[in-house]
């Protein structure tokens, strides 16, 4: 399916800019609509507060994040409004429990959302959780954007991950317009299973599912020989000069998919470069 609804989500400035221009060339590249939304976050906690405080003080913090909020819109609108694109804006008010629904709301109608890395300076805890909720929550597909990344022209030398799960399947299947106009696609398995259902051939039913489709794609089979499975997709990423890496997103635990894993966090605390990831 092709990309013509594209989301981004902000809850802050820093990095909104260069994050909004790469999303703009994008929906260029792909004849989509951007919309931008803009959250005010209430992190406001009840415990400790004194008789009486907690409605004076939700409503002093509620007044601060729409204002927040309204500004952030602002300036997306300011950005945008020259934009050889369609596209749109809003902004919402809501506390940080809050985040997983609005955020899955929005994205699970959305082909593809949009976002900066979470990890970095000037970035918290509500980057992080709009990430999870779309993931998550919102089932939605994601391109992670580096750090001052602000254009994104095309993605010409691609390395999928692949392990067999459900959600590198996913990865795979939702990345297949990028897949298909890329140059080169190196389909990247670590240690494979001595036991499992590719055992003779690792990666060839990918392969057969993606060539019908015009990927241009090879397997590489990599030993695990750095410290975790993160350090050597980036090794291997070097190796094939990479330009995206298109990965299965993982939660901590199957009952609570609302944190990042281990091994994701890892890859975008990081890469360097974007990120594309499905749960």
């Amino acid at each position: 399916m092709p990309y013509k609804s594209l989301t981004m989500f902000f809850a802050a400035e820093p990095g909104m800019r260069t994050a909004v221009d790469a999303a703009v060339s994008f929906a260029r590249l792909h004849d989509a609509h951007l919309d931008v939304c803009c959250l005010g976050v209430d992190n406001t906690q009840a415990a400790g507060f004194y008789a009486g405080a907690p409605a004076m003080i939700y409503q002093e913090a509620l007044d601060q994040a729409r204002a927040e909020a309204e500004a952030l819109e602002a300036k997306a609108r300011d950005q945008l409004r020259n934009a050889d694109i369609r596209w749109s804006t809003d902004s919402a008010v809501v506390t940080l429990g809050g985040v997983a629904s609005f955020v899955g709301l929005k994205a699970r109608f959305s082909d593809l959302v949009l976002m900066p890395r979470p990890y970095g300076n000037q970035r918290g805890i509500n980057d992080e959780a709009m990430i999870e909720s779309a993931l998550f929550d919102g089932q939605a597909a994601v391109l992670v954007l580096p750090e001052g990344m602000d254009r994104i022209d095309s993605f010409d030398r691609i390395v999928l991950a692949w392990n067999q799960s459900n959600e590198a399947l996913r990865a795979a299947r939702r990345s297949l317009p990028l897949l298909k106009a890329a140059d080169h696609v190196s389909i990247a398995i670590i240690d494979p299973p001595t036991h499992g259902p590719e055992r003779s051939d690792p990666g060839g039913l990918l392969t057969q599912m993606l060539s019908r489709h015009g990927v241009r794609a090879e397997v590489s089979v990599l030993a695990r020989t750095m410290p975790s499975v993160s350090d050597t997709l980036m090794r291997h990423m070097d190796d094939q000069q990479a330009d995206l890496l298109v990965m299965g997103a993982y939660g901590h635990s199957r009952l609570r998919e609302a944190i990042l894993g281990g091994a994701t966090r890892d890859m975008l605390e990081k890469l360097k470069t974007p990120v594309f990831m499905a749960h």
